[in-house]
């Protein structure tokens, strides 16, 4: 597998945020015209400064997000980095992608909750014909490129947040920040609901991120039984930042069809339950159970090399290898082009490396990410869309054969 052959095939990216996958040259852009300070107006100052290939903890990996949200702040904004972030999964050959954003973040003067989902909609629109007008595509000798959007609720926020979440707070004047936490995942939850069955936008389903130690997933369990009555897809942020008792909270509280990472999925040492007394045991149902329900998660490698400090320089510790020899389902993600400085392709290519995938494992994990993604679409329509890239796959190979 050529890194021409890995950037040649098709391949998703069911795990990355927008507001960290921003161009350099327009975040630096946007910040000139709306007037956000910059520690540099340079990408090489922004690289050595914010965006540095190595971070102490998440806490500082999550310091950029301040900059890049600062100038998200209206609809041509976030038209535009949704539009740019799709050009550049394209370009890489990412054929589909959920593109994940909190609307609360961007909600201010001029700009609410719904304007901000529907610019981001008009963004994946306006790419998605663009690319699909192609010869190649039209023709069906490749398949489309194709997006949907997750909406993300935060487990924890203070009012500083944006104007959305001060406004929360001010709503529920007499409720506790858990509180307001959770009406806030409540309002992430109807909102998808009715934007994508009511408007009709690429709406595909919520998730939940955020500080995982000490907001535990089960507060926000009202939103995700909405988001599960309304038929959405259900994506969690666990096992990332805390123990295997935070993706056990996702899947048995929160429904949760996929584990964004998923890190410490095997390491009896995180779990902090006193009431879970064999540890070993504990993993290895939980491991049972994923596998057996084919849940996937959302491997962010590079990412999580950066946030994680026991993983060190050597990528091949990553729990990835553990994953893959279970078997369990897993897909490929970026998590933040920007802030890792990274693509699709690049991370294959380092998994590619660092645990040896053979051509076969590879390309049916770049399947998972077709199968198990929540399509916009009906069913019989996935499984054409699947088709379409399988042989357009085995087309690639051959020629490389």
């Amino acid at each position: 597998m050529t890194p021409e052959v890995i950037r040649r095939l098709p391949k998703t990216d069911l795990h990355v945020h927008l507001d960290g996958s921003l161009r350099l040259g327009t975040l630096i852009e946007l910040a000139q015209r709306h007037r956000v300070g910059l520690p540099s107006y340079t990408e090489e100052g922004l690289r050595e400064l914010v965006f540095r290939p190595s971070y102490a903890n998440l806490g500082e990996y999550l310091e950029g997000f301040k900059y890049t949200v600062g100038v998200l702040q209206d609809a041509e904004a976030l038209e535009r980095t949704t539009f740019e972030l799709c050009e550049d999964c394209q370009a890489e050959g990412v054929r589909y992608v959920e593109i994940r954003f909190a609307p609360q973040l961007h909600v201010g003067p001029g700009l609410n909750f719904s304007g901000a989902v529907r610019a981001v909609d008009a963004g994946i629109r306006r790419a998605t014909a663009a690319f699909n007008a192609r010869p190649e595509i039209a023709s069906g000798r490749e398949p489309r490129f194709v997006a949907g959007i997750i909406l993300c609720a935060l487990r924890a926020f203070t009012p500083d947040f944006s104007e959305g979440y001060r406004r929360i707070f001010e709503a529920l004047p007499e409720a506790s920040a858990r509180e307001v936490q959770s009406a806030a995942s409540v309002q992430v939850a109807r909102a998808a609901s009715r934007l994508k069955h009511d408007e009709g936008l690429l709406v595909v389903g919520i998730d939940l991120a955020g500080q995982e130690k000490g907001y535990p997933a089960e507060e926000h369990r009202v939103a995700y039984q909405v988001a599960h009555e309304a038929f959405l897809g259900k994506t969690v942020h666990a096992g990332e930042d805390y123990g295997p008792e935070s993706i056990f909270q996702a899947i048995g509280n929160l429904h949760a069809d996929r584990i964004g990472h998923g890190t410490w999925l095997f390491d009896g040492s995180k779990i902090a339950d006193p009431g879970i007394g064999d540890r070993t045991a504990y993993v290895e149902r939980l491991a049972q159970f994923i596998a057996d329900k084919r849940i996937t998660i959302e491997v962010c490698l590079t990412s999580n090399q950066q946030t994680v400090p026991e993983l060190g320089t050597d990528l091949s510790r990553h729990p990835f290898r553990e994953m893959r020899k279970r078997r369990l389902s897993t897909t490929i993600c970026t998590d933040n082009r920007l802030v890792s400085n990274t693509t699709v392709s690049n991370e294959i290519q380092r998994a590619v490396e660092a645990f040896g995938l053979a051509d076969r494992e590879l390309l049916d994990i770049l399947l998972y990410g077709f199968k198990r993604s929540f399509f916009p679409g009906t069913y019989l329509e996935k499984r054409a869309y699947v088709r379409e890239t399988i042989d357009f796959a085995d087309s690639v190979r051959r020629t490389q054969q």
